[in-house]
């Protein structure tokens, strides 16, 4: 199911409508790991110790700051490729062009292993939409797996404390993933050995989007990952004591961060 579709006073895919993610075929063009080993990588906080490097940025430099951070600030649209960056992974810019859609932030993240609860910790929404025009279209992220990381899996959380609402993708090479990441939480949990890496494209939805969706077949059903329901119910309660730590580490300093967080609830 594809087709424009207005939302808010923004031109969305009605692929995305009814759960908000996609699963796209597998990719099966050729993949150099020298593209992305070779890039200039910048320390950015994302889900956990991360490192990016930048494909596109506001003004073409090696810069992961958010579009809307520089004068004149602007929505997550129109990003300026990285002359040295594309020179070094063509194949990568080409996968980002692969839509046709309209490209804001393009870059590659580096993730270190990580721990479950980590990863839930780590839940965040991104802001792509912020400064975006009403009647234009909606900033949505796409996920290209590049290493194969078969026992690691995207995270998704329509409510960030509540696990029932989780859904969990797998990441294994070649993997191809179109997420509305202002709709859910998200994070990733790494349980591999070796740094993960992964094509991260903010895109503008439209025609465009919507035809490459259909042509690689996205599904908004894909099978997800199970995990132990004790597992999940551990790290929930690891996952309130850190918010909680972090939150009177704050207060001592004078900056109320969050609520207190009720332990037995």
């Amino acid at each position: 199911m594809t087709g424009r579709a207005i939302f808010m006073g923004f031109i969305t895919s009605e692929a995305l409508a009814e759960t908000g993610y996609v699963v796209l075929d597998d990719h099966t063009g050729p993949a150099d790991p020298a593209e992305w080993l070779a890039l200039e990588y910048v320390g950015w906080r994302s889900s956990g110790v991360t490192r990016f490097a930048p494909l596109t940025s506001y003004a073409g430099d090696v810069d992961c700051n958010g579009f809307w951070n520089h004068t004149p600030p602007r929505a997550d649209k129109d990003g300026v490729w990285v002359d040295s960056q594309v020179a070094i992974a063509p194949t990568l810019q080409r996968r980002a062009q692969e839509p046709g859609a309209g490209i804001g932030r393009c870059r590659v993240i580096e993730l270190q292993p990580n721990e479950y609860a980590d990863a839930i910790y780590n839940l965040h929404q991104d802001d792509n939409n912020r400064l975006n025009k009403e009647g234009t279209g909606w900033v949505v992220r796409g996920f290209f797996n590049l290493s194969d990381d078969t026992d690691s899996m995207l995270i998704l959380r329509a409510d960030r404390f509540d696990p029932a609402t989780e859904i969990r993708l797998p990441l294994r090479a070649g993997s191809r993933i179109i997420v509305d990441t202002q709709r859910f939480w998200h994070a990733v949990w790494h349980r591999g050995t070796a740094p993960r890496y992964a094509l991260i494209t903010s895109w503008t939805s439209g025609p465009e989007l919507d035809a490459y969706i259909a042509a690689n077949h996205g599904d908004p059903h894909p099978p997800a990952v199970d995990l132990d329901a004790q597992f999940v119910d551990a790290a929930q309660v690891e996952l309130h004591r850190r918010i909680e730590e972090r939150r009177r580490a704050f207060e001592a300093q004078g900056i109320v961060m969050e609520p207190p967080v009720d332990m037995n609830a």
